[in-house]
């Protein structure tokens, strides 16, 4: 299952890689946001009489009031009847609550969902739509703040974003630290991979598959991460990966490789990231003092078939929880497979307010649903293959989400979006079905609230800006109908998002 969704994963970004330059600067760029007014956002917004629920005071809540000055929270009065700032407006947030907005720390921006390299090529005018919609359907679900982790940065796509008239925040990794002919880079030919992911690492056993031009001294850990440093990211990520079904064989970084690349990455102030879903891997990341574990755990390796957590895992968690390494568990990863086996998912009635409607039609069609062929088994019946997941991979993942979950793990929210060419996993609503999942597997309300403010913020070494309701901050905010700490589906309350100061209502970010 792991094989065909990793192979297309690279793939399809790939082929956006390609299409993006041709049709992405424009959308965000000309755009605005529909119902938005044109001018300038008003320079004073005093949010009055709301429930304040910010992650550093979750255990003195209170009803307060917000003033917004050109994009910043300059004051919080918690003192009921305080008079209203000279020409501000006015918003009565009597009844509601207000929390940070949401950070996601795990996304490619740039990915198609559900679209095939080859069918990216004939269905342009959705890839536009798409795209047009993408900064919309994040912010329709509070998440005001994105860290984009692509493989290979696509920086006129991510410099387009960022130009948009109303968008989240977005950070990069810049380009990723893949080991010679290893992880995802296996997939591309030989004759151009190397191209293609230009950060490298170069292996001097593998010296006679890597091209000539290509000089050891220029693709070290230090040389690579100061490539990261000098095109802006904020932090660095690589990868342990040794393969999927018949391919287990990929080559892989040592301890030595890791360890220059931690030391680097310190000399720069960059949080070090790794990519690792199995058991060894993460035990590598643990040993290597890597920051953050992007994905949970879900491939224990020969203790697979083990029903309870096997020791041997219990002790690299409590490693993690006691070296405080951040960890992202995406179990809407495996959600976002398993999709394409439920033949109620394409009907979930969320889906039409983050992708166009044309997207939504095409993915119901025969063409659409291609990528089940590529994760069908045989001729297993689409309930035996959900049922493979369940006892599988997802019931793994959540076993060890529970563990660190009971032990208080500094989670991190992010979600992959998308993981894959899957329309199982799109901008927005993935990260409202991630909450989801992380609850199921015994992550309580206030670590769900934690792990998408604060915890991000301070991980990612952003929370002087963003992760807080305080006088200083940005004024990246999300106003509920219903409190974050009592039921999940708060997070699909919001009536209104507030961007550096500049408000918009839900209702007007859903696609059209």
């Amino acid at each position: 299952m792991a094989s065909a969704y990793e192979r297309w994963c690279y793939l399809a970004s790939l082929v956006v890689r390609i299409l993006a330059i041709v049709f992405f600067a424009w959308p965000f760029s000309v755009v605005a946001i529909a119902g938005r007014d044109s001018n300038q956002a008003a320079s004073r917004t005093w949010i009055t009489d709301v429930t304040i629920v910010s992650p550093e005071k979750l255990d003195h809540i209170e009803i307060a009031s917000v003033l917004i000055e050109n994009g910043r929270i300059v004051r919080v009065e918690r003192r009921k009847g305080a008079k209203t700032p000279t020409g501000a407006t006015v918003v009565s947030g009597k009844g509601q609550f207000l929390i940070p907005g949401l950070i996601d720390s795990h996304v490619h921006v740039t990915s198609l969902p559900g679209i095939s390299p080859e069918q990216a090529k004939t269905n342009l005018e959705i890839n536009k739509k798409y795209f047009k919609q993408v900064p919309r359907s994040y912010l329709y679900y509070g998440y005001t703040t994105l860290v984009d982790l692509g493989v290979a940065v696509d920086r006129p796509v991510l410099e387009a974003m960022r130009q948009a008239p109303l968008h989240p925040d977005l950070y990069s990794c810049g380009d990723a630290l893949v080991f010679a002919n290893g992880y995802p880079m296996s997939f591309a030919p030989p004759t151009i991979r190397f191209k293609l992911f230009p950060n490298f690492l170069y292996d001097p056993k593998q010296a006679a598959t890597i091209p000539s031009e290509y000089k050891p001294e220029d693709h070290t850990p230090q040389a690579d991460v100061e490539r990261v440093k000098d095109s802006g990211g904020i932090c660095v990520k690589t990868f342990f990966e040794r393969g999927f079904g018949q391919d287990r064989n990929l080559p892989v970084m040592g301890p030595e490789v890791l360890a220059e690349i931690r030391k680097t990455a310190n000399k720069a102030g960059l949080v070090l990231m790794m990519h690792a879903n199995a058991f060894e891997a993460q035990k590598f990341a643990v040993e290597g003092g890597v920051d953050v574990i992007a994905h949970g755990m879900w491939n224990w390796g020969d203790l697979g078939k083990q029903t309870v957590l096997p020791p041997e895992i219990r002790q690299v968690l409590d490693q993690i929880v006691e070296k405080k390494i951040g960890y992202q568990p995406t179990i809407e990863v495996l959600q976002g497979l398993r999709a394409y086996f439920d033949p109620e998912y394409l009907k979930t009635a969320a889906i039409p307010k983050v992708i166009p409607k044309e997207m939504l039609e095409w993915f119901d069609s025969p063409e659409g649903k291609w990528f089940k062929k590529e994760l069908a088994q045989d001729d297993a019946s689409d309930a035996a293959m959900s049922e493979a997941y369940e006892k599988g991979p997802v019931r793994r993942v959540r076993q060890v989400v529970a563990y660190l979950a009971k032990k208080n793990a500094n989670f991190l929210f992010g979600t992959d979006t998308p993981s894959a060419p899957t329309y199982g996993n799109l901008p927005g609503l993935n990260g409202y079905l991630e909450m989801q999942q992380l609850q199921k597997a015994g992550l309580s309300l206030a670590q769900i609230f934690e792990a998408a403010t604060i915890s991000n913020a301070r991980e990612f070494k952003i929370d002087s800006q963003l992760g807080t309701i305080e006088p200083g901050k940005t004024a990246n905010l999300v106003l509920l109908k219903k409190s974050p700490l009592q039921s999940l589906d708060a997070y699909d309350s919001i009536a209104t998002i507030w961007v550096h100061g500049e408000a918009v209502a839900r209702d007007n970010l859903a696609a059209d």
